[in-house]
């Protein structure tokens, strides 16, 4: 049976993709035009939504000298490139339900993995398992929005 000890590296990953999550939101939130203002409050609740299951995981992994409060490099590469298609003409409804379409993908997966894996406890197991079905919901939410978008 998996210990917490075992779990932190999961949790932690959960935590950081988490946290690029809401900063890649807030970034997408920030460049919104108003035609485009009911993205704003979907991508808040999203962002929120985030911080929760951070805090959430921060208190499975308990200690705070092993909690992960960073961007992972993925992440940041990842809006890095949303400035660069901003610069370029990237910021029509489409656009930004593809890039953030692409970031849930990455958190989707994040998700699976852990799930997958035989590191988590059965205390982490169903808090992972719930945040899990609000990621894949909002997953499909924005792919949903991406593909009336492009029609």
């Amino acid at each position: 049976m998996a210990t917490l000890g075992d779990a932190t590296g999961v949790l932690n990953d959960l935590i950081e993709i988490n946290n690029d999550r809401v900063a890649g939101f807030e970034k997408a939130i920030a460049d919104i035009q108003d035609e485009n203002i009911d993205l704003k409050q979907l991508f808040q609740g999203y962002a929120e939504q985030s911080r929760k299951n951070g805090l959430e995981l921060a208190a499975i992994v308990g200690s705070a000298d092993d909690i992960e409060t960073g961007n992972s490099v993925s992440g940041t590469l990842h809006r890095a490139w949303i400035d660069i298609k901003s610069l370029f003409g990237g910021s029509d409804r489409a656009s930004i339900l593809s890039e953030a379409e692409r970031g849930e993908d990455a958190i989707k997966e994040a998700y699976e993995d852990a799930l997958a894996s035989n590191d988590l406890p059965a205390s982490a197991i169903e808090v992972v398992r719930s945040q899990a079905q609000g990621i894949f919901a909002a997953h499909d939410e924005i792919k949903a929005l991406r593909d009336i978008a492009k029609a």
